[in-house]
């Protein structure tokens, strides 16, 4: 699936992602391959994207937006 991760600084990562696992205000979720269409607040922490080569990044949130779209991708809008 395709992943576009933004914060003030820039673009924080953009690419095929295999998993993406963040911490929301109702509990931890991971976005896999063909996820229902979502969106939602993300919390403070750190989200966790598996590059399709299989490298993991973490990506530090102070808060945030992700939305998961229909054409199997998703953005994530963090501060």
């Amino acid at each position: 699936m395709l992943c576009k991760i933004l914060s003030p600084k820039g673009i924080e990562f953009e690419g095929e992602a295999k998993s993406f696992n963040v911490k929301t205000r109702v509990g931890e979720i991971t976005i896999l391959d063909h996820h229902h269409p979502l969106m939602t607040i993300l919390e403070r922490g750190s989200g966790i994207i598996e590059t399709a080569s299989g490298e993991h990044r973490e990506i530090p949130i102070q808060s945030g937006f992700l939305e998961v779209s229909p054409a199997n991708k998703f953005t994530v809008l963090v501060q």
